[in-house]
């Protein structure tokens, strides 16, 4: 069978934070979430992953009700399931905890089977400067490439 690709990004995430360090984990969704995830209605920004013990979530991401919906439907924000590996989920709750990180989605894309998987990154915000030099550093990239067009 032929899934479409799906890729849903969190741009802010690269604005704000520093990535430190990415991984792909899988998601559990229901029925009526991968619908309306095929219809590109889901939303990245301002959402984060929480690690309590032997338990990944992702958390403040928001599907939207499936429009063809029967007589059941999900929660758009309710608290979704990733799944890591033992392993990696102890090696990134001893850096969240040792040093002040934090672990954001990057993008949810799905894979050739029509899977869904969610890249997250354990990263570290950025400072005020930070964020300026990066404004800076696009504008001159469009700048060069502006007159490199019109050359």
């Amino acid at each position: 069978m032929n899934y479409g690709i799906i890729n849903i990004k969190n741009k802010e995430a690269r604005f704000l934070y520093e990535i430190v360090d990415t991984e792909v984990a899988g998601i559990k969704l229901f029925g009526t979430e991968v619908k309306s995830i095929r219809e590109n209605s889901m939303g990245l920004k301002g959402s984060w992953c929480h690690i309590d013990g032997n338990s990944f979530t992702l958390r403040n991401s928001h599907i939207s009700e499936y429009s063809l919906k029967g007589y059941s439907s999900h929660e758009p924000d309710r608290i979704r399931t990733l799944l890591l590996t033992k392993k990696q989920l102890k090696k990134w709750d001893a850096k969240v905890r040792e040093k002040q990180l934090t672990i954001v989605p990057l993008r949810l894309f799905s894979t050739n089977t029509g899977m869904f998987k969610l890249e997250v990154a354990l990263v570290k915000g950025k400072k005020n400067w930070d964020k300026k030099d990066t404004i800076k550093q696009r504008d001159m990239e469009k700048d060069a490439k502006r007159e490199l067009k019109n050359y």
